[in-house]
């Protein structure tokens, strides 16, 4: 048995699980080299990944071609410890005991490469930050 106590979990949300959420999923998951669980999901999921945030992530070096829109679950979010929402208000279940934060970010649904970088670019330093803390929480 570890004496370890368990990774922190995180659950971005957004409408269609296709931009926002699954770059900060991905970011996520990078930065953080497998110190959290990492989640997406959506609450009308798309049918794909945007292309213009997998051609934005792609330039920051990180591979979102082989993901897919996930359809939101009361599961997802009771074994989450922070629930992340970009835009899908009241869709998003609440618990009591999670920890919730709304990020007002631009979606980048229908915008071009230009459009999503900065979208893109704004979401590594919220990552950033928010990696830092969970890791010092459960330091």
């Amino acid at each position: 048995m570890s004496d370890l106590p368990p990774k922190p979990s995180v659950l971005f949300v957004c409408v269609h699980n296709a931009g926002r959420s699954q770059m900060a999923a991905a970011f996520l998951a990078h930065l953080s080299r497998g110190k959290v669980e990492v989640r997406s999901a959506g609450s009308a999921p798309a049918e794909t990944v945007n292309p213009a945030a997998v051609e934005a992530m792609a330039e920051v070096g990180i591979d979102l071609s082989a993901q897919a829109p996930k359809i939101l679950t009361v599961e997802a979010v009771q074994a989450s410890d922070v629930v992340i929402t970009m835009g899908c208000g009241d869709t998003c279940p609440v618990f009591p005991g999670k920890r919730y934060l709304d990020w007002k970010l631009d979606d980048p649904a229908g915008q071009g490469i230009e459009a999503v970088r900065p979208i893109r670019d704004e979401i590594e330093q919220r990552i950033r930050g928010l990696l830092a803390e969970l890791l010092a929480r459960h330091a």
